[in-house]
């Protein structure tokens, strides 16, 4: 029987040990080669930062040059293990102000969310940055694991300290599901084994909380998506249509409508990388032969053809502002951005810069003087050409956009469809 797939992120203040936890997940896992642990154990002489004969399982994520000198993370790492329960993806992200941009884009495929504390610093501006952007891009389950407890003696009144703000902070987000873990990365407290110190602790280490989150299946009831990515077309005899599929089931024989022709046909074969299927379902990349000749090209869309998407010039969205430089408001009216949606990219300006949200209230603020990196806000943007979109919270692939600066060609913002 095939095992289901949990996607989770470590993220966090910086320096509360997001990539020590991960090492040492991966080493009381032993899902660290052999060879591996030998590398790491060498640099550990050279970059590490846990002491003279102490491996540095940090490194096993840390693999930039300038990660080590710093002993911080700076872009997003992916770690691959599984065990007899499940199988596991994780994004290990940085938790530097400036390098927010990496931490969103490692938590956008994610269904959970490990949010790391400092037990000696407690409940921080990044920490509820972090977990806001986590939120935003869909999380529901968050794991708000208590970090560092040998270094304050394993206290539970620490624990529940910290606890207890971050309830009240999380109140705020509606957070279907949120677990409090103390542990020790550094010592292995609580990670995969449950620790001796902190008997006071009557819950299931992070490993096996993990085990047992609840993955949603894919939703074969909602309506598919499927953004072409790209039209294969290596003989005379046939022409495919590639793309993963965002959402819903794509079935042999049924009807599709691609847009924005509005065109429509039938799936005459769904090709894999391991063969021909009847059908296939998201979040799987397929390629499409269609009884027709229709003229389909990058940046069209297959949809059910009962609830399609809708088209529209104006969106609504929350906006992470990530460009280091401000975004002012007495300018907004002549910026201009390029909004690429999918595998569609379309002109686009902002129409209205609705509000900001204070990160450490959660209140709803005006900006007068525009955004700066990592403000979190709604706006409203007008498209030179209209998009199919969804809203976000019922279909991330199709709801979600990056804004990139007309004249400069950097990614400025990150956008959920409201």
């Amino acid at each position: 029987m095939s095992q289901d797939l949990l996607r989770f992120l470590t993220c966090g203040s910086v320096d509360d040990g997001k990539s020590t936890l991960i090492g040492r997940l991966l080493h009381d896992s032993q899902a660290i080669y052999e060879d591996q642990l030998a590398s790491v154990t060498r640099d550990s002489a050279r970059f590490g930062t846990t002491g003279e004969g102490t491996v540095d399982l940090a490194l096993l994520t840390d693999g930039l040059k300038a990660e080590r000198e710093q002993g911080i993370t700076i872009d997003v790492a992916y770690r691959y293990f599984s065990t007899d329960r499940r199988k596991f993806i994780i994004a290990d992200t940085p938790g530097h102000e400036q390098y927010t941009r990496n931490m969103a884009t490692g938590a956008s495929r994610c269904q959970c969310a490990i949010i790391l504390v400092d037990a000696r610093r407690g409940v921080l501006t990044q920490t509820r940055r972090h977990s806001f952007i986590a939120r935003l891009l869909g999380i529901d389950h968050f794991v708000v694991a208590i970090n560092k407890m040998d270094l304050v003696n394993y206290a539970p009144e620490v624990f529940e300290r910290i606890r207890t703000e971050y309830a009240a902070f999380a109140a705020g987000l509606d957070i279907p599901d949120v677990r409090f873990i103390p542990i020790s990365a550094l010592q292995g407290d609580n990670v995969v084994i449950k620790s001796d110190h902190m008997s006071w602790y009557l819950g299931p280490p992070l490993l096996t909380c993990l085990e047992t989150i609840p993955i949603a299946g894919p939703d074969a009831a909602a309506g598919l998506r499927l953004p072409i990515q790209y039209v294969i077309r290596p003989t005379l005899d046939f022409r495919g249509l590639a793309g993963t599929i965002a959402s819903g089931r794509l079935q042999t024989g049924e009807e599709i409508v691609a847009l924005p022709s509005g065109r429509r046909s039938r799936v005459k074969a769904i090709v894999t990388y391991e063969g021909e299927r009847e059908s296939a379902v998201a979040p799987m990349a397929v390629t499409v032969t269609l009884e027709d000749e229709i003229d389909v090209s990058r940046g069209d869309w297959f949809a059910d053809p009962v609830h399609p998407p809708r088209a529209t010039r104006n969106i609504e969205a929350s906006l992470c502002w990530l460009s280091s430089e401000l975004l002012d408001a007495r300018a907004v009216a002549a910026a201009r951005f390029v909004l690429k949606h999918t595998a569609r990219s379309v002109k686009a300006k902002l129409l209205s810069l609705n509000y900001r949200v204070d990160i450490n209230t959660l209140e709803r603020q005006a900006a007068p003087a525009g955004l700066a990196m990592n403000d979190i806000a709604c706006v409203g943007l007008s498209l030179a050409q209209p998009l199919f979109v969804d809203p976000y919270v019922l279909n991330r692939a199709t709801g979600s956009f990056i804004l990139i600066d007309e004249v400069t060609n950097q990614t400025v913002a990150a956008g959920m469809i409201e």
